[in-house]
């Protein structure tokens, strides 16, 4: 591994044993990321934006429109870049525990991060005066995957990344 890439990789892996909800944690802590992190979960996310693209109109529905485009088109390159990149979850290459259960084996970047900040760039552009609390809810669901020890925080920034960049090419092309 490259030195830039191997500290990079050094400091990931520090920040998210620090971040790291402990075993013995409380049941309401528990509790409050496993309902954040489903936020980002397909379940929670494909509704958000599909209940408003059958049921409204207006401003919902466009935001809908672009959340539909911008989760399915980042979720395709998570997908590419899970394949390629085969980083295995903190729970094996740490030896250390989880509090969810992982969706597939590989780590980077997070598609719950992913998911959760595509669905929320597109009602924060949409809705600029509720753009606070909608992004940091996003935010909030990437943090909640390196807490419940599924993710490294690297993985969720890159998975934020994507997000937002195509979010940027979904309003590019409207």
């Amino acid at each position: 591994m490259l030195p830039l890439l191997a500290r990079l990789d050094s400091h990931d892996r520090a920040v998210y044993r620090y971040l790291l909800l402990a075993r013995e944690a409380r049941a309401l802590s528990r509790l409050w990321w496993t309902a954040l992190t489903h936020l980002g979960g397909a379940t929670a996310t494909v509704l958000l934006v599909l209940l408003p693209l059958l049921f409204a109109s207006g401003s919902w529905h466009a935001a809908a429109v672009d959340g539909a485009w911008t989760l399915l088109l980042s979720h395709l390159l998570v997908q590419v870049a899970k394949r390629t990149a085969t980083r295995p979850r903190p729970s094996v290459s740490e030896g250390g525990h989880w509090h969810v259960d992982s969706p597939d084996r590989f780590s980077f970047p997070s598609g719950h991060a992913c998911a959760a900040m595509s669905v929320a760039l597109a009602y924060a552009a949409a809705f600029p005066a509720a753009a606070s609390p909608i992004l940091a809810l996003g935010v909030l669901v990437g943090m909640s995957r390196v807490r419940l020890g599924v993710h490294y925080p690297g993985d969720v920034l890159a998975g934020q990344a994507l997000a937002v960049l195509t979010a940027i090419g979904v309003q590019a092309c409207r």
